[in-house]
């Protein structure tokens, strides 16, 4: 896997494949927060939408204030990736980058060295949206805020979504943001649970994976146009990418909060399924992916081919 990722392919990879919130505890001392290299794609793709589409990345609902929990992310982000993020009483230092953005966003200080694209795409951003935008290109995760009070999704920081534009979720209930998904009826009935749960002291994370021809890790489906398999399975699986989500919740119980975090890899299902073992784990799992699965996720044509390729692999 990418270095950068913590992927638990084992957790995550079973058959009979069932859509379930599959929460487990975080080990004492994991990171939930990683830096984002400046020389990374993920930065370049995080940089592009914030100059060319910020409004659909960087969302806040009109009644919420999401600043204490952004000074609680900072705090978590000096402890688990030291020197990325330093808050004073002023604002926000992003050290990689060379900015200081203030708590309201209308100071905007470069330092020493200052990294000038990003300088320029935060310049060019309303007041309300340079600290987020900071945050972002900052870290490798996307960000939201899950409100405990109100169950709902009031602030978010998403520039690589995966086949989901941000603006559909802005302000509504987790079960109202899973409500496309499919098979979805054991999410819904655990939402309102689900919301109380992470919002309490213990840190949870969760894995997601997917097999996609997209080699992006922005997928927003208004910037990206879907991309048809092909036929043959040696075609399908040169084309395969296997992307995947660790998703983690910094619990914030004084503010009855969490942040949310959602680290996207992806890279080319060859090289992520480079074992007999891994090969079977994918073929059991994706053999008993329902219609509905196959279809919401965009593997209806490829499962054939992608199950060839897989059995020829598990029997190398």
């Amino acid at each position: 896997m990418p270095p950068s990722s913590r992927f638990d392919f084992d957790a995550a990879v079973k058959a009979p494949f069932r859509m379930q919130p599959g929460l487990r505890k975080l080990q004492p001392g994991s990171r939930q927060l990683t830096a984002l290299a400046p020389d990374s794609p993920a930065f370049a793709e995080k940089l592009a939408v914030l100059s060319t589409a910020p409004d659909d990345a960087l969302l806040c609902t009109d009644d919420f204030d999401p600043l204490p929990a952004l000074r609680a992310l900072v705090e978590n982000a000096a402890i688990q990736c030291p020197g990325v993020l330093d808050a004073n009483a002023d604002g926000v230092l992003g050290f990689a980058l060379g900015w200081h953005v203030g708590w309201n966003g209308v100071a905007l200080q470069p330092r020493p060295g200052a990294h000038e694209r990003a300088g320029a795409c935060l310049a060019a951003l309303p007041a309300t949206q340079r600290l987020a935008a900071l945050l972002s290109l900052s870290l490798h995760e996307d960000l939201a805020i899950v409100d405990g009070k109100s169950a709902t999704l009031p602030w978010l920081a998403v520039c690589l979504p995966s086949h989901w534009a941000p603006r559909d979720k802005i302000g509504r209930s987790f079960a109202a943001v899973h409500g496309p998904v499919a098979d979805n009826a054991t999410l819904l009935a655990a939402s309102e649970h689900l919301v109380r749960l992470v919002c309490q002291p213990a840190r949870w994370e969760r894995f997601v994976w997917t097999v996609t021809p997209h080699a992006g890790l922005d997928r927003h489906p208004l910037r990206h146009e879907p991309v048809a398999w092909c036929k043959s399975a040696g075609e399908v699986a040169a084309q395969a990418h296997w992307r995947t989500e660790h998703q983690t919740f910094i619990p914030l119980p004084s503010l009855q909060q969490a942040l949310f975090t959602i680290h996207v890899d992806v890279e080319p299902l060859a090289q992520a399924i480079a074992t007999p073992e891994r090969a079977a784990a994918l073929h059991a799992a994706l053999s008993t992916m329902s219609d509905a699965v196959l279809a919401y996720r965009g593997l209806s044509e490829a499962r054939e081919p992608l199950l060839a390729w897989l059995a020829e692999r598990a029997a190398a």
